[in-house]
């Protein structure tokens, strides 16, 4: 599933042809995709105006100048594509996506078409009242952005003081944080030299400074190069990502790890069904 720095990604690619955006016509091809669409979908978006493109954790939000947002979440294979749009970054080019799988399309009044596409459809879209958007189930009770003001050492020692779970575990939790997920957590943890093994309220203070820096930074390098595209994700120009070059752990089990000077190789554990990448040695 993308994970954060896809989706940021898609929604930088969006922005220069949908913020500020009218959007003069809008097909929604089936009626579902992970859910029905809401009632009057197509009629309550054809004519709104987009005001922003904004996102929260996993979420591309845009919000509509009737009082609505609308809502979109990826899954595992959503994919926006740009008719004719250039690609804002540098990428491994995807090939054209298969027309069966286009079920919305949206086309602004400056001739912008941008079209959904989604092969196993659990991706989703609705509408809901701006106004009531932090208390929907989707966004109440989910945590500070990792890129956000609100991040730092200090969130981490209340998230995990007394906790005896892997620190893992808990920054997957989006209640603690919004919008980690397992690739960049294994990365970050590598980084600050943790391990996810560790019981996370043990973790002293110094440490976790380390660590909330190592996650802004994975978090800030994997969106300047496009996400990590894995399998099918591309992003909003059809473009995939490259971050996955720049993987130190992940996906790497039975390497030697990349730590100067260090001599352990890359193990891989299961933690709560999802796969852990970490070197014994180093992190500790």
């Amino acid at each position: 599933m993308p994970e954060l720095p896809e989706v940021e990604t898609v929604r930088r690619g969006l922005e220069p042809v949908l913020a500020g955006a009218r959007l003069a016509r809008v097909e929604a091809r089936r009626p579902d995709l992970r859910f029905p669409f809401p009632e009057g979908f197509v009629q309550r978006l054809s004519g709104a105006r987009i005001q922003r493109l904004e996102r929260r954790a996993k979420y591309l939000l845009a919000p509509l100048d009737r009082g609505d947002t609308l809502v979109m979440h990826l899954g595992m294979t959503g994919r926006f594509e740009i008719e004719g749009g250039a690609r804002p970054g540098e990428f491994h080019y995807a090939s054209a996506p298969d027309p069966k799988h286009a079920h919305v399309l949206f086309e602004t009044e400056a001739g912008d078409r941008v079209t959904y596409y989604d092969p196993r459809r659990f991706g989703f879209m609705d509408l809901i009242a701006t106004d009531q958007l932090a208390a929907h189930p989707w966004f109440a009770g989910m945590g500070p952005e990792p890129l956000g003001p609100d991040f730092d050492e200090g969130l981490l020692k209340r998230a995990f003081v007394g906790r005896k779970q892997g620190p893992k575990t808990l920054l997957l939790d989006q209640r603690v944080v919004a919008g980690l997920g397992n690739i960049y957590v294994c990365e970050a943890l590598h980084r600050a030299g943790i391990s996810p093994l560790k019981p996370a309220g043990s973790i002293k203070t110094s440490r976790l400074a380390h660590l909330a820096t190592a996650i802004r930074q994975v978090l800030a390098e994997a969106i300047e190069a496009g996400g990590s595209t894995l399998r099918d994700y591309a992003a909003a120009d059809g473009a995939l990502g490259y971050f996955q070059h720049c993987f130190r752990v992940y996906g790497r089990e039975g390497q030697a790890c990349p730590t100067p000077g260090c001599d352990g190789v890359i193990e891989r554990q299961v933690q709560a069904g999802r796969s852990t990448f970490f070197c014994r040695v180093c992190q500790r």
